[in-house]
C-alpha cells in the first residue's frame, strides 16, 4: 500500500513517519509513504499555493489549481488498485477505527492536508472523495490527522505489527469496545497491586476478567 501526503510543510513528516512499527514496514516494503510539496504544483514563480477568500473574510485559503494538478500527477502513476482521495478538515467525518479498516484495502490512499483558513471548496466537491475530521476540535494544519491516518491504517495491513493477535482484542475492534487493562512487573508498586486473578494462572478466570473489563 502506497500512502501520499500532500502538504505545504513535507519536513514536518520526516521524524514521525522515519521511526518505528512505521519505519520497518517501509524498509521491509510492506507500505510506501510519499509526501509532495504542494508548492511544486504552483503555477506561478513565487510557487503561490494561497489567496484571500471570495466575499472577504479573516485568513488565506489553499488554492484548487494546485492541488488538482498534484492529484493528477500521483494518479497519472498510482493506483492500479484502487485510489482514495482524503480531505482533512475539520468538517468533515468524524474518523473511526471502522473507516480505518475500510482504507486498507486500497492500492493507494491520497491525503490532501488542509491549512490556513481552509480550502477552496472545489477540492472537497470535486477533487477529493471525502473529508476527514479525526475530532471536534481545530487543528492548525492536517498533517498531524494525515499522521494519524497513515498510522492507524498501516498497522491493519498483514505482518506490520509484530503480533498480529494484537488486532484480535484491541479497542474500537468493534464500535463501543475498549481493551482490557495490561499489567507487567513489578507485582506492587507503591501499594499499588496488580489483580490478583491475573496472577491466579487460571487461564479461564483470566479470560472471563478480560471480557468483563471490555465491556
Amino acid at each position: 500500500m502506497t500512502f501520499h501526503i500532500v502538504t505545504i510543510f513535507p519536513e514536518i513528516f520526516d521524524s514521525y513517519l522515519n521511526e518505528g512499527i512505521l519505519k520497518r514496514a517501509q524498509d521491509e516494503n510492506k507500505i510506501e509513504i510519499k509526501v509532495y510539496n504542494l508548492r511544486d504544483f504552483a503555477n506561478d514563480k513565487h510557487k503561490t499555493v494561497d489567496d484571500t477568500p471570495y466575499g472577504g473574510g479573516p485568513g488565506m485559503v489553499l488554492k484548487v489549481e494546485p492541488i488538482y494538478k498534484c492529484i493528477e500527477h500521483v494518479k497519472s502513476k498510482n493506483g492500479k488498485g484502487g485510489v482514495k482521495v482524503i480531505l482533512t478538515s475539520a468538517k468533515g467525518k468524524k474518523y473511526t477505527q471502522k473507516k480505518a479498516e475500510s482504507l486498507k484495502d486500497y492500492s493507494d490512499v491520497i491525503v490532501i492536508c488542509g491549512r490556513y483558513e481552509g480550502v477552496d471548496e472545489r477540492v472537497a466537491k470535486y477533487i477529493a472523495d471525502e473529508e476527514i475530521s479525526i475530532g471536534e476540535y481545530v487543528l492548525t494544519g492536517g498533517e498531524l490527522p494525515a499522521m494519524v491516518i497513515v498510522d492507524s491504517v498501516s498497522r491493519l495491513l498483514k505482518d506490520v505489527l509484530g503480533n498480529k493477535e494484537s488486532l484480535k482484542s484491541e479497542s474500537h475492534k468493534k464500535s463501543g469496545q475498549k481493551d482490557f487493562p495490561v499489567y507487567t512487573r513489578p507485582e506492587v508498586f507503591e501499594s499499588w497491586q496488580v489483580p490478583n486473578v491475573l496472577l491466579s494462572g487460571n487461564h479461564e478466570q483470566i479470560n472471563n476478567w478480560r471480557i468483563q473489563k471490555k465491556k
